[in-house]
């Protein structure tokens, strides 16, 4: 397996960065990465279970990025050892002195305990079952957001915590019915709303998509959603 891969140029260094800075925001655990095919995708967990009885729902976050096509893995690293390596990148390049081609990147050392990382969205065999507005989702992300501080004061514990974010983000969003107030949390952590672009809502399996130019966020749906 690949130690290392290469992306196209330095602004993909800094677009990686970007992506990478505010999944950590929400989450500084860790990222699953998979190159193949001259692809990298970038997996970062924004909610998931932490146990049999917790009911968040799983939400990813996913961009993608071009590699060599030689390079080929699947590896999950800590998002902050990442980090560190791609900012010591872009500081040996003086601004307006970055390199024309590729970047290499050297990856941290894997990790072995993050249960989302083994629930693996597919990569193919999506079909669009419609779209949504941008506005629709800041405003669920908003309210969720005020919500969630609102009912959990300072030195609360993690299970309590837990509990209300499960009961806010696992809502559905209104006049979405399969998807959870989660997805548009995500879809707003991470960037990925831009005003007046479309959203586009895809399904495979148990997986829902929404898309957008700037990533793909990821939900698992919960078993008594799924439609034949």
């Amino acid at each position: 397996m690949s130690q290392s891969f290469s992306l196209t140029d330095s602004l993909s260094v800094s677009d990686l960065q970007t992506y990478l800075s505010r999944a950590a925001r929400v989450e500084e655990g860790s990222v699953r990465l998979i190159g193949g095919s001259g692809v990298l995708a970038v997996y970062s967990a924004i909610l998931y279970p932490r146990g049999l009885l917790d009911q968040t729902p799983t939400v990813l976050g996913l961009r993608t990025f071009a590699i060599q096509p030689d390079e080929a893995f699947d590896a999950v690293v800590p998002i902050r050892s990442l980090l560190d390596r791609l900012a010591r990148i872009a500081e040996a390049f003086p601004e307006g002195d970055a390199p024309a081609g590729p970047v290499e990147v050297r990856m941290p050392l894997e990790v072995s305990t993050v249960t989302w990382a083994g629930i693996s969205p597919p990569r193919g065999g999506w079909r669009p079952v419609g779209e949504t507005e941008v506005d629709l989702l800041q405003r669920t992300a908003a309210g969720g957001i005020a919500e969630v501080a609102e009912a959990i004061p300072s030195g609360t514990g993690e299970q309590l915590v837990q509990r209300v974010r499960a009961e806010v983000w696992g809502r559905p969003i209104e006049g979405l019915e399969y998807v959870p107030a989660g997805a548009a949390f995500a879809a707003e952590s991470l960037g990925f709303l831009a005003a007046g672009e479309p959203v586009s809502i895809l399904e495979t399996g148990p997986w829902t998509r929404l898309t957008t130019k700037r990533g793909h966020t990821l939900v698992r749906r919960q078993a008594w959603t799924l439609r034949a």
